[in-house]
């Protein structure tokens, strides 16, 4: 994989040529499977909903697809259903697979994103079915889509996220009385997030409650949180809280035009797809690379969206608990009235920013674990696990002078980042919150090696699905002894 002329063989691509979309707005392209994930990413940037939100849909919509489509395969089962909806041999066909997964993202999408529904219907018509065929007849491919839809719908709607506000107004609100401890003007507590003041918006923790949703396959929101160390703190560990911040600031003097693109690629800001569509959008790549049947396709889509969405579960679940400051905060406090070295030059440190786009300074939730990280690493494990290979082979050229934070001058030249391996870019993507001064180090590496406990424990319940066995995960919830 690491040979030049290998590398000059594999396809190198843009995220842009990934999004590439036909006049009907939908990826020209791939299978059904892709086609939907597509119109969900293409909906999560039009609404812009949080990054826990994001892997959520993205688990719901890939779950509905999957369990339409068990009921054609001769194994699989459905994971509210089971094998009820078990379809004779002569019935399984590529037509009727893609016809009840169209259904069941079609419906699921409908519900997770209302104002997009024009664009789902269109896309119905584009592969010819009729999006108002709300039949529920077993018999039939729309019949088995709505029907293996609503199923998982109706499980996840009290699922604890409070998608349909009924458990405090507004979607997907908080209803466990969250508050900050500081304030944009006040830091109380060095230890603990400060929602900062950006433009004319001050920032409000997005979904504190994330920790309490209902898992994919991990035991609770705190399994890995039970056995991971907890961040640095100021007033017993000065030393220690003060080194991370040191190490910050070491990155954030020396960029260079790579680490800089590092950090805004990987950013993933509220106009993206986020880091949980990243990594969709990697598995496209995959399929594509792969030549994916619709089979295969729904399977791995399955498989790596719902490690995500535990990743989201465990990561917001301590960022909740810990309520832990970000590194602006910590700056701020530990070098107001000093002067600093940053990518700004020198600074006083009060006035110290992380290399991130101005309308985003620092995420809108505290630092403890790091998403990107766990994301990654949970997405990254199942790429692997799934295709029994690290191999990615992927990457990216981002155009001279195209940075938000420095237009026009960053990078000077056309970059290019590539990975070898599905690991490469999760670690990359791990780092370059360090390098954008978005995280410390031990919120980087701790969730890097958590979003890969998750990942592994998200693929043995997944197995299970794809090959119709009992799901012990009740019984075996106290057997999970990891170490970190």
């Amino acid at each position: 994989m690491k040979n030049t002329a290998f590398k000059k063989a594999l396809l190198t691509t843009s995220i842009a040529a990934l999004l590439s979309f036909n006049q009907s707005g939908f990826a020209a392209t791939g299978t059904v499977v892709t086609k939907w994930n597509d119109a969900a990413l293409q909906a999560i940037r039009v609404t812009h909903p949080g990054p826990p939100i994001v892997a959520r849909a993205l688990a719901i919509v890939d779950t509905c697809m999957f369990d339409a489509w068990a009921a054609y395969d001769a194994k699989a089962k459905g994971t509210r259903l089971g094998q009820t909806l078990r379809r004779p041999s002569g019935e399984r066909t590529n037509d009727n697979k893609e016809k009840a997964i169209s259904f069941a993202a079609h419906n699921c999408l409908v519900d997770l994103f209302p104002s997009e529904k024009a664009s789902f219907d269109a896309l119905m018509v584009t592969l010819g079915y009729v999006p108002s065929d709300t039949s529920t007849d077993l018999s039939t491919p729309s019949g088995i889509g709505n029907v293996a839809a609503q199923a998982v719908l109706d499980f996840r709607h009290h699922d604890g996220s409070n998608q349909l506000g009924d458990l405090n107004p507004g979607p997907y609100t908080d209803y466990t009385g969250y508050t900050a401890v500081n304030t944009p003007n006040s830091i109380v507590d060095p230890n603990h997030w400060q929602p900062l003041q950006v433009g004319a918006n001050t920032q409000k923790f997005i979904t504190p409650h994330w920790g309490g949703v209902i898992p994919y396959a991990l035991t609770s929101g705190a399994q890995f949180r039970k056995i991971t160390p907890p961040p640095a703190d100021y007033n017993t560990e000065p030393e220690r809280y003060e080194l991370q911040a040191q190490q910050v600031l070491e990155y954030s003097s020396h960029l260079t035009d790579e680490k800089k693109v590092i950090a805004e690629y990987w950013a993933d800001g509220p106009n993206s797809e986020l880091p949980p569509g990243h990594w969709a959008l990697f598995a496209e790549f995959v399929s594509e690379r792969d030549h994916h049947t619709v089979d295969q396709d729904v399977k791995m889509f399955f498989a790596v969206s719902n490690a995500i969405l535990d990743a989201s579960i465990a990561s917001w679940d301590a960022k909740r608990f810990y309520d832990y400051v970000r590194p602006v905060t910590a700056i701020h406090f530990l070098y107001a009235g000093k002067q600093i070295e940053s990518w700004q030059g020198l600074i006083n440190g009060e006035d110290w920013k992380p290399y991130q786009a101005a309308t985003v300074v620092t995420p809108p939730f505290p630092e403890y674990y790091s998403g990107h990280s766990i994301f990654s690493a949970a997405g990254a494990e199942t790429l692997k696990l799934f295709t029994k290979n690290d191999s990615f082979g992927y990457s990216v050229t981002i155009p001279a002078g195209s940075s938000r934070v420095e237009p026009g001058i960053v990078p000077a030249n056309d970059t290019t980042l590539y990975w070898a391996t599905f690991t490469d870019a999760a670690d990359e993507a791990g780092i370059s919150r360090r390098f954008g001064g978005i995280h410390f180090i031990d919120g980087d590496l701790v969730s890097r090696k958590i979003g890969r406990l998750v990942g592994q424990q998200a693929w043995k319940k997944t197995l299970k699905y794809f090959n119709d066995e009992r799901d012990h995960h009740d019984s075996d919830e106290h057997e999970h002894e990891h170490s970190l």
